[in-house]
């Protein structure tokens, strides 16, 4: 009965053992080749599989592709979007989208962790949303669906004893998703109180890391969706053959004028049928964000870790702060001086750590045709933005001088309220 059974079962179960060798292995089989039709198509997926994965971006991010973190503005594209200008005009780089809507900084932290390679001395995009820094930060359940085990392994196999990864597991462990695993769990609770992990621990690590790497390799790029990039080749035939800022311009004037007839917010027509029409006749959202406020969250420290990775790898960073849309502001209640405050705020977070490629868009919020919806960049907004980030992504620039300083991870930069910014500043120097 016996060696029947081993008969029966004896392939399988050397199957199994093959395929977790393969896995677990440490040297990587490069089992799938990753073609340039497949890096556009991912370049501008916004697909959760590819922010979550290693192997795509990582080739993608070696063919001249460049880093854009955000969230959910990447998704609005229109003829004046950074990946439809690129591709229009032939430009030397091209945008990798890495975000999509409830991606901030700490997922975009973890996103980090498995690109460090192509991050290392180059550029990068980082666009900043003001509705980040809100009263709870990052909603678990947002977090969660971007979390990457992946990633995480990625981030403790290279563990240091220092503020960054200490910090970064406390706040990974206020987050159901770093239950996923019991083992990761436990040494993240070693980091985050200052202690060594065992070794056991780093050993689980790194075969977790060496597994999760290969079925990624195994899997990059299978199914990914392509409708986005229908959209980039759609949108770029609507442009002029030849680059000329005033025609773009006065073009995405046209194009916004167009798409916003039937409301005062000059929102799209599209997203002010789906999404906000209705409540505009009940009334319910007249001045209903009149007391809300950007200026005391734990994304200012999440948003820290992200400035601490950037510096550790001597990144050139340009950081994007976009305005809102003024009438819309002026309809919610949305208070002018907060948001005066909080752009102080952030920017002296930037600053006085040595991140000075900044452009600041607050001010923009009345312009017409500026912004696609309530808070995020169209038509003449791509445009501007773009004529700083092209400069910036295909011209030499000045090595920055980062000077990291750990405070902006306590709770008291955190919670630092209204016109309180001058006497921290004066108690800091």
């Amino acid at each position: 009965m016996a060696k029947r059974l081993l008969r029966i079962f004896g392939p399988l179960i050397l199957a199994a053992i093959l395929v977790f060798a393969v896995l677990a292995s440490p040297v990587t089989f490069g089992f799938k080749h990753i073609s340039a039709t497949r890096e556009r198509q991912a370049a501008v997926s916004l697909s959760p599989n590819v922010l979550r994965g290693k192997h795509v971006k990582e080739a993608a991010l070696s063919n001249g592709y460049v880093p854009f973190f955000g969230s959910s503005e990447w998704s609005r594209i229109d003829p004046m979007h950074p990946s439809v200008l690129a591709q229009k005009y032939h430009r030397d780089y091209r945008p990798f989208l890495l975000g999509a809507r409830g991606t901030q900084s700490l997922t975009q932290f973890f996103v980090m962790q498995n690109i460090q390679g192509e991050l290392r001395n180059k550029k990068a995009v980082f666009f900043i949303s003001p509705q980040w820094f809100v009263k709870n930060g990052t909603r678990k359940d947002a977090f969660g669906f971007y979390y990457s085990q992946l990633q995480t392994t990625e981030w403790l196999t290279h563990y240091r004893h220092d503020a960054i990864d200490q910090y970064a597991a406390k706040r990974l462990l206020q987050m159901p998703a770093a239950q996923s695993d019991h083992f990761i769990y436990a040494a993240l609770q070693r980091v985050a109180a200052g202690k060594s992990m065992t070794d056991y621990q780093r050993f689980y690590l790194q075969t977790r890391k060496n597994m999760l790497t290969q079925e990624d390799q195994f899997f990059s790029g299978i199914n990914l969706p392509s409708q986005n990039l229908s959209r980039v080749n759609r949108q770029a035939k609507k442009l002029p053959t030849h680059y000329s800022y005033s025609a773009l311009d006065q073009l995405g004037g046209q194009l916004g004028k167009e798409a916003t007839g039937n409301n005062r917010f000059q929102i799209s027509d599209k997203f002010y049928n789906q999404g906000l029409k209705q409540e505009i006749k009940t009334g319910n959202l007249k001045n209903f964000q009149k007391n809300l406020s950007y200026l005391k969250s734990p994304e200012y420290g999440d948003f820290q870790l992200v400035l601490d990775q950037f510096a550790r790898l001597n990144t050139n960073v340009m950081f994007i702060i976009p305005p809102i849309n003024k009438r819309w502001q002026q309809y919610t209640g949305l208070s002018e001086t907060m948001l005066k405050q909080f752009d102080q705020k952030i920017r002296y977070q930037l600053q006085s750590q040595g991140f000075n490629n900044i452009v600041d868009l607050s001010d923009k919020g009345n312009v017409p045709y500026f912004m696609t919806d309530t808070i995020h960049p169209g038509w003449r907004g791509w445009l501007a933005i773009d004529r700083r980030v092209d400069p910036f992504l295909t011209k030499k620039q000045a090595q920055p001088h980062y000077t990291i300083n750990d405070r902006f991870y306590d709770k008291q930069w955190q919670q630092l309220g209204p016109g309180q910014l001058t006497q921290y500043e004066n108690n800091t120097k």
